[in-house]
């Protein structure tokens, strides 16, 4: 319910395709969230060198990061990267919009590796960049989960 009221007080018109992403986001196998993006900041444009900066919140403290990047996405990931203190190898990224208009929601998807072992992440947000550094922190959070029990995530399920 709250993340539909977030999505409701950015857009004017919430669709059934944007309730759908917020139930398929939400009831996705839950894992800690070890690293949680408080705040992002991209500056990029022609002419100018993409940069990005981060705030990640963890259970006892924040960190901030700023990092340059072929693009806002990478400059986030990079930043991501250095606030996390994590360094995955990046094996795919997809963007789609979940409904039209110019308050689409976009879903991002990544793919990371580390030692051998592939960790998906989703993220949503009307901003694609916002997105997709979710969708990264979302990928890191299952590989650090995965490290720290030496197991897969344990499965919980949330509505």
């Amino acid at each position: 319910y709250q993340r539909f009221l977030e999505i409701a007080d950015k857009k004017k018109e919430v669709f059934d395709e944007d309730v759908a992403a917020i139930i398929n986001d939400e009831i996705r196998i839950v894992v800690e969230k070890i690293y949680e993006l408080e705040y992002l900041h991209v500056v990029c444009g022609t002419g100018t060198l993409p940069t990005a900066s981060v705030k990640i919140k963890t259970k006892d403290k924040t960190k901030q990061a700023a990092a340059c990047g072929d693009g806002p996405v990478d400059a986030a990931y990079q930043a991501i990267r250095e606030a996390t203190s994590q360094s995955p190898k990046l094996e795919s990224y997809s963007i789609r919009a979940v409904t039209g208009g110019k308050e689409a929601l976009g879903e991002a998807t990544v793919k990371i590796t580390d030692d051998g072992r592939t960790y998906i992440g989703r993220g949503v947000s009307t901003d694609i960049i916002e997105a997709s550094a979710k969708a990264y922190i979302d990928a890191i959070n299952r590989m650090v989960s995965t490290q720290d029990k030496g197991t897969e995530p344990e499965v919980k399920v949330e509505l």
